[in-house]
C-alpha cells in the first residue's frame, strides 16, 4: 500500500500567528532550525507561510537592486513590500500550499517541486492545520529496506496485481535499484511490470533485463 502524507508528516507543528513580529518569527526560526512556518489566522486556520527568504528581503533591500525591465520592477516592488513589512500578516506568501493527510507522498512531492517550497503545511477539511511536510520527510520513503521492497514487488506487483508467476521472475535490489531478469509471457506484460515497479515507493530505479518474446 502506497504511503500517505498521514504517514510521513510532522505532527508537532511549530506555527506563527498572522500578527507574530518580524523578530519573533526570526528568533524561532533559529530556535526550531526551520526555514519556513505556517502562519494562522485567529480561529487557527492557515493563512499563508512565512520563510527565513522572505526576512531575508529586508537586508537584500538595504541597498537599490539593479534588475530593468517592466516584469522585474513589479517583481521588485512585491519585494520591497516584504522588506519593509514588520509582521507575518505581510510578510507571508498567501494563499498558502496546503495538502491533504489523504493525499499521495508523490503527490506532496510534486507540489514542492511545481511550487518551488520546502515545507507544505498538512490541514483538515476546515483548514486548521493537522501538521506539516517537508522536503527531507517526502525523500524519507526512500529509507525502506531493499528486502522489504522486493517482496512487494513479487508478491502485490507481480502476483496479486498482474496475475504472472513471480517464479518466472529474478529479481535484486541493491540500494532501491532494482533489477529484473526472466521472460514474460508477452511484451506487453514485460513492459506493463517494469512500469508498475517504477511506481513501488522506496523504488530508486529500475534495470530492464527482461528477455521479450520475438515479435
Amino acid at each position: 500500500m502506497k504511503a500517505s502524507v498521514r504517514d510521513i508528516m510532522n505532527t508537532d507543528v511549530v506555527a506563527v500567528r498572522v500578527s507574530a513580529s518580524f523578530k519573533e518569527i526570526a528568533a524561532k526560526l533559529r530556535e526550531h532550525r526551520m526555514s519556513a512556518f505556517p502562519v494562522l489566522d485567529e480561529s487557527g486556520t492557515v493563512i499563508g507561510v512565512v520563510s527565513e527568504a522572505d526576512l531575508l528581503l529586508k537586508e537584500a533591500f538595504e541597498e537599490e537592486p539593479g534588475i530593468p525591465g517592466m516584469a522585474a520592477g513589479i517583481l521588485i516592488r512585491r519585494d520591497r513590500e516584504k522588506a519593509e513589512a514588520i509582521t507575518a500578516a505581510h510578510l507571508m506568501s498567501s494563499p498558502a500550499v496546503t495538502i491533504d493527510p489523504g493525499d499521495s507522498v508523490e503527490h506532496a512531492a510534486r507540489l514542492m517541486y511545481a511550487r518551488r517550497v520546502k515545507l507544505i503545511p498538512v490541514t483538515d477539511a476546515a483548514g486548521h492545520l493537522v501538521g506539516s511536510v517537508s522536503r527531507a520527510d517526502v525523500l524519507s520513503i526512500f529509507d525502506r529496506p531493499d528486502e522489504e521492497i522486493c517482496q512487494e514487488i513479487l508478491d502485490r506487483v507481480i502476483a496479486e496485481d498482474l496475475g504472472a508467476d513471480p517464479r518466472s521472475f529474478a529479481l535484486t535490489v541493491t540500494d532501491g535499484i532494482v533489477t529484473v531478469q526472466g521472460r514474460p509471457e508477452s511484451t506487453v506484460l514485460g513492459r506493463d511490470i517494469i512500469a508498475r515497479i517504477r511506481h513501488v515507493e522506496g523504488v530508486v530505479s529500475v534495470r530492464d533485463r527482461l528477455s521479450y518474446p520475438e515479435p
